[in-house]
């Protein structure tokens, strides 16, 4: 049976198994801002999602992860639902996401309806990466 709660503190262990880029500090925030959630697959955790607000008023999509032992059976699609879904239901019309150009999640998240909306390039030595792709979808 698959499910979807908030994250809990006694998640910290999974959570950075498949979260290197999210500070230590910044999880704590997650947890007590419940704005991260941990999926399951008969009480075995799988996947998390993670956000925050752009302009802190959008929700903004920063962290989808499955465990490649669970990938490409649906997962990320029901994470993403239930993100959509309780963005909805706290209010807000419309959710961004982003990835990098050259990862393949672009069309994953086209497939869920979202839609190109802009991207930057961070060219900063030291720090450079593919194009960063936003792409938004509404939920109104």
């Amino acid at each position: 049976m698959t499910g979807i709660r908030y994250v809990q503190k006694e998640d910290e262990n999974f959570w950075f198994t498949l979260d290197r880029h999210l500070p230590k500090e910044e999880f704590i925030n997650k947890v007590r801002d419940k704005r991260g959630y941990i999926l399951m697959e008969e009480d075995y955790p799988v996947g998390l999602l993670r956000y925050n607000l752009f302009w802190d008023n959008t929700p903004f999509c920063t962290m989808l992860f499955v465990d490649e032992k669970y990938q490409n059976r649906g997962y990320g699609t029901r994470l993403m639902a239930h993100w959509e879904r309780d963005m909805k239901s706290q209010g807000y019309g419309m959710v961004l996401i982003s990835t990098q150009v050259d990862e393949t999640a672009q069309h994953f998240y086209r497939r869920l309806g979202y839609h190109d909306c802009g991207g930057f390039v961070i060219d900063v030595p030291g720090h450079e990466q593919p194009m960063e792709l936003f792409m938004v979808k509404s939920i109104s």
